[in-house]
Formats: C-alpha cells, sequence, structure tokens
C-alpha cells in the first residue's frame, strides 16, 4: 500500500515521500481501517523536521488522525465508517489501530469533516474546559483563528456562551469566521492589543495562543487581571518568554497546553474529554471546517500550503 514516510529530517520536507510499505494486518485488540480522510495538523510538518516534542525514530510515517471505514477488528463492523486517533501513521491508506482509540463516525460529518475533530477540537477542550475553565459571557481571545486549532477554539468558545475576539494576519479570512461563526471582534494578528481592552472594557479573561513569538508577547499587555494565557504551540516560529514581573503585577496564569499529554497523565479525565467532544459532534453543537482536501499523492502541496497558513479551517489527506 501507498504511505507517506519520512527517511530524513530534513527542513524543507525533503526527506519525506510517498512510499509503498507492507500492509498492516489484524490483530486482537486492534481495527483495521482503510482510510478515507486524514486530517494534516502543524505537529505533522514539525515532525519532518525534528522539532516537534514527539520525535519517533527513523522511519515513521506521520499523521494524527483519520476516518475511515473498518475493514476488521474487535467491536466493530466492517464497512463501518469510524474515526480514530493514531498520533502517527495515519497518511496512508491504511492502519491498524487500539480498538480503544476507534469511534464511531457521526452520521452528518463527511469523512474530512470528521478527520479534523479530534486533534484540534481536544485541544482546544483541553484549554478552554479543563484549564481555563471558561465561563459563559467571558471574553476569549483566540489566535490564529483561522487555522484548525485556532479555528476549534473559536467554534467551542462560542458554544460555551463566551464572547470571541478572532486574529489572524487575514483580513479576507477573518470574514470568513465573521460571517460563518458569529465571533464578537475580529482583529489584526499585531497591533491588537489597545482594541482587544477597548472592546472588552479592560482586556481578554482567556487568551489562547497557538501562535506564540510577538503575537505571545503583545497577549501578556492585553490581559485582564487574573486572566488565564493559554500557550498551544508557536506557528510563528519563535517560542517567547515573558518577564515574571508580569503575571504577578496582572495576577494571571500562563497555562501550557497538551492535550494528549493532559490525557496521559490523567487517563479517566482523558476519556472523559474525547467523550465530550464527540458528544458535541453528534450533538450538532461543533462542526469541523474543512478548507481544502488533497489527494495523498498531492501531500505536498498540502504540506506547503499549511507551512503558508493558506487554510480557514482543515486540511484534509485523502488516499
Amino acid at each position: 500500500m501507498k504511505a507517506l514516510v519520512v527517511s530524513t529530517l530534513s527542513p524543507d520536507f525533503s526527506g519525506t515521500a510517498l512510499v509503498d510499505v507492507p500492509e498492516p494486518v489484524a490483530a486482537p485488540g486492534k481495527v483495521l481501517i482503510a482510510v478515507k480522510a486524514a486530517a494534516l495538523n502543524f505537529p505533522d510538518l514539525l515532525m519532518t523536521k525534528g522539532e516537534y516534542q514527539l520525535k519517533p525514530p527513523l522511519p515513521f510515517s506521520p499523521g494524527m488522525e483519520i476516518a475511515g471505514e473498518v475493514i476488521e477488528g474487535d467491536g466493530f463492523h466492517p464497512g463501518e465508517p469510524v474515526v480514530a486517533g493514531t498520533r502517527l501513521g495515519g497518511f496512508a491508506e491504511r492502519v491498524s489501530v487500539d480498538a480503544s482509540a476507534v469511534r464511531r463516525k457521526p452520521a452528518h460529518l463527511s469523512f474530512g469533516e470528521a478527520a479534523g475533530v479530534g486533534a484540534a477540537y481536544l485541544t482546544a477542550y483541553v484549554a478552554l474546559v479543563r484549564l481555563a475553565k471558561v465561563t459563559s459571557g467571558e471574553w476569549v481571545l483566540v489566535h490564529g483563528a483561522t487555522g484548525g486549532v485556532g479555528l476549534a477554539a473559536v467554534d467551542l468558545a462560542k458554544g460555551l456562551g463566551a464572547r470571541v475576539i478572532a486574529t489572524s494576519r487575514s483580513p479576507e479570512k477573518l470574514k470568513v469566521i465573521e460571517a460563518e461563526y458569529g465571533v464578537d471582534g475580529c482583529l489584526p494578528a499585531s497591533g491588537f492589543r489597545d482594541r482587544v481592552k477597548e472592546i472588552t472594557g479592560g482586556g481578554a479573561d482567556v487568551i489562547y495562543d497557538p501562535v506564540g513569538g510577538d503575537v505571545f508577547d503583545e497577549s501578556v499587555r492585553a490581559i485582564t487581571f487574573g486572566g488565564r494565557l493559554c500557550v498551544v504551540g508557536f506557528t510563528s516560529g519563535r517560542i517567547a518568554t515573558v518577564s515574571t514581573n508580569m503575571p504577578l503585577i496582572k495576577g494571571f496564569s500562563v497555562i501550557g497546553v497538551r492535550a494528549g499529554e493532559y490525557g496521559r497523565q490523567f487517563p479517566d479525565k482523558g476519556r472523559e474529554n474525547q467523550q465530550a467532544i464527540w458528544d458535541l459532534a453528534a450533538e450538532g453543537r461543533i462542526r469541523s471546517r474543512v478548507h481544502a482536501e488533497y489527494a495523498l499523492e498531492d501531500w505536498r502541496s498540502a504540506f506547503d500550503a499549511m507551512a503558508r497558513s493558506d487554510m480557514v479551517g482543515k486540511i484534509v489527506l485523502v488516499p
């Protein structure tokens, strides 16, 4: 079968290629799935360069989440539509996944939409519900709001009854967010501090930051007293630092968000988190937005589009 394999780490994806690999086989406790869609996440790009905290031994196949149809496996029927978190190996025609990581796909979601729910919404849920404990009426500032992880936070925050300000480098993308998600404010990704204070009457209660760098630096000055600044990632490429006098003076918390690790550290809560996001998806209260689908053979175009942040929502690979 075809699978995307990273054989050497490189800054330009040159060590990654679509190659023929042996097909996985059924095994006890596993579910064999024919992949119909696999969501692309920014950590997938970082892993090809060796720049992510998870550094699998070479060679490896990236791909953290998929949707597809069961071939065979414990507790599922052949042909049954499912979703699964794979952590690795999702960019392939077939995958073998632990049965505990497989769920039935909500009927109203396409395979592409379903593939884009798991990682993005789990990150948003852990950040906003578990750690920041967002309540109805609070102001939530979401950076990188047009990407998959940011847009999931916008969607979930609105569902929690929060008032949401979205930022992006692209005014055109923000118009999409404003029209489709009913956000309470849209601002550029730099120079937002004073406008945030003006809109909120003092500063954001919660800031969700997958961007880092200059965006984080300015966020420190856009947060209210007692606020919660969630560090989700650093797509800008620069890992920011904060002088400890700022959290002291403004009484805010800086919270690191690693949703997968949260579930590994607290397995019961991790299972509850997973159940919560899929319940929300099944009820139609959240829905991932698929910006574009690329054939697996055209993976390089998909990777380049994500590296340029061209999307509004998720980019999906289709074997």
